[in-house]
């Protein structure tokens, strides 16, 4: 039986490290910021207001330590340069993750300081500690402004960060969450108001940091916790000078189904298989950056992109570049019929439109890339056995792995790589287009046939006629009708706990890899892109054959 959602979140090795560490911080800083409140002698007064007091103090320095700790893993070019060398010690492929830790407790932190501070406005206008009112200190004061000034954003920033609401628009997503510098400086001025003071009214001072440290006794903690607001705003600042170094759209390849594959040519532009990038198009909007895995190999003249016309900022860039639905439309009802393969129908090469830029009104747009940033599947090279998984259009990271793989398998320098297990799962035929030439040229390219073995999958419902079509086409043919390829095609869901099953049991016999000793370690590395929910159940089959001989570890990329 696989490990449940607890098990997994909270007792695996690496987990639960985390989660000592970063829980046991967070109730620490709760603790400390309570009990150096209560027995400050100097405020006393305002330690008559009791449990409501502690509680902020406790709860407003922990908001300190998640408002600089939620950048960290926002440094995207100090995460690229670490990861090959530290991966080990921490999960550095799950940023994001941890970025959406930090965020969860500071909602749950900021509620909680809030209502206490709601609770201590209202006693001392009742106890009048100090002549002063509650709508006063609400919205009058430095503290009260900044405090409901970041509430606000807050509301912003994480309703649109939902998954649903980013993924049909990114655009609010984008722009909310660059109210982040405007947070950033409510939070750091947050102390300014003088709440937490020896005196009844605030001591304010004309030079920074604008009162007085005499009598207004906060933690400071401002001193410490915008460092990493100072990192990551020099970081911005360097990918922005990065992004605007010379850099030319050079090919735009529309594929069946809508894919878009943007050839980009930037000589000081330098990455390794499987890493991915943002991508601005100022024609379409001059602020947005989108993340796209890199498909080209390091040893292509060129960086290569495949975007998918699903939200409205890929819909425009369609358009921009005359790929539009229409163009879409045909190159799909073509691939429907088999016609992609007919160069008579469109003058074209195989199973892509080639669009030229003299037949369009306007040139190719200028474009800007800003990367390239590290992700789980580079690490390919450092195992015995990789299984590349890919569904729909989550098959682009391992375009530009099987590329560098077939690149190296030519000059004789695969590492410790003896054997690769392709997954390509797909909803539809037409989507076999995307990179149909490029199996073929990697599958004819096989020396050793047992080295790389593609397994792909149609999951759609199939029509009669089409039903027809490929029966009549596979019988007794060499290539399977809809990839061309040696391989067939396979219909339906892959059965992952009885391949990886098979895996294990043909490793521990010998048979798998031949030449090596079945008694060894084996090392199988599971690398995946798609959805979370066909992530979850690669890694309950992955992690539920794990044995004394083979070892399967699971990675998801994330952006």
């Amino acid at each position: 039986m696989g490990e449940s959602w607890f098990q997994r979140e909270f007792l695996s090795p690496r987990r639960l490290i985390f989660n000592i560490l970063f829980y046991g911080l967070q109730f620490f800083f709760f603790g400390y910021g309570w009990h150096s409140q209560a027995i400050n002698t100097k405020l006393s007064a305002l330690n008559g207001l009791k449990w409501s007091v502690w509680t902020s103090r406790g709860a407003g320095l922990v908001l300190a330590f998640d408002g600089g700790l939620i950048l960290l893993p926002m440094l995207r070019n100090v995460i690229r340069v670490i990861r090959p060398r530290l991966a080990w010690a921490f999960p550095a492929d799950e940023n994001i993750w941890f970025h959406r830790q930090v965020a969860y407790f500071m909602a749950f932190w900021a509620m909680v300081h809030t209502t206490a501070h709601y609770v201590n406005f209202f006693k001392v206008e009742t106890t009048q500690v100090r002549p002063e009112k509650a709508l006063d200190i609400h919205y009058t004061q430095a503290g009260g402004i900044t405090g409901h000034f970041m509430l606000f954003i807050m509301v912003l920033m994480y309703t649109t960060a939902h998954h649903k609401v980013r993924a049909q628009c990114f655009e609010a997503f984008w722009y909310t969450h660059h109210l982040a510098f405007f947070f950033m400086i409510g939070l750091y001025s947050h102390a300014t108001g003088c709440f937490v003071r020896d005196s009844p009214d605030p001591d304010y001072i004309s030079s920074f940091p604008f009162y007085s440290t005499e009598h207004c006794l906060g933690y400071e903690s401002w001193r410490f916790i915008i460092w990493p607001g100072i990192a990551y705003f020099a970081e911005r600042v360097w990918r922005e000078i990065r992004a605007r170094r010379a850099t030319r759209l050079s090919k735009v390849l529309v594929h069946p189904s809508g894919a878009m594959e943007l050839r980009i040519v930037k000589p000081s532009f330098k990455y390794v298989a499987g890493q991915w990038l943002f991508i601005q198009v100022p024609d379409v909007s001059g602020w947005q950056w989108h993340p796209f895995t890199i498909t080209s190999a390091p040893e292509d003249p060129y960086v290569s992109v495949h975007i998918r016309q699903v939200g409205d900022w890929t819909h425009e860039l369609g358009e921009r570049l005359g790929a539009g639905p229409s163009v879409v439309a045909q190159l799909t009802a073509a691939a429907m019929k088999g016609k992609e393969k007919d160069d008579s129908v469109y003058g074209t090469r195989g199973d892509f439109v080639e669009l030229d830029p003299g037949n369009n009104a306007r040139p190719l747009p200028a474009v800007r890339i800003d990367g390239p940033y590290g992700a789980p599947a580079e690490d390919v090279f450092n195992v015995e056995v990789a299984v590349l998984i890919g569904a729909g259009i989550g098959v682009t990271p391992f375009a530009s792995i099987l590329k560098h793989i077939w690149y190296r398998q030519r000059k004789g320098k695969v590492g410790s790589l003896k054997r690769v297990e392709f997954f390509w799962v797909c909803r539809d035929a037409p989507s076999f287009g995307w990179f149909q030439s490029l199996l073929q040229e990697v599958e004819a390219a096989q020396a050793d046939p047992n080295f790389l073995r593609i397994n792909i999958y149609l999951t759609q419902k199939i029509s009669e006629d089409m039903l027809w079509n490929i029966a009549i086409n596979d019988a007794g043919a060499e290539y399977d009708p809809l990839t061309l390829l040696r391989t067939r095609t396979m219909f339906g869901r892959p059965d992952w706990k009885a391949i990886y099953s098979r895996m294990r049991q043909a490793i521990e016999t010998g048979q798998y890899i031949p030449g090596t000793n079945a008694q060894l370690k084996t090392k199988v590395g599971t690398y995946f892109c798609g959805p979370s929910v066909l992530a979850k159940a690669i890694k309950t089959a992955c992690d539920s054959e794990n044995s004394a001989n083979v070892n399967f570890t699971f990675a998801k990329e994330h952006f």
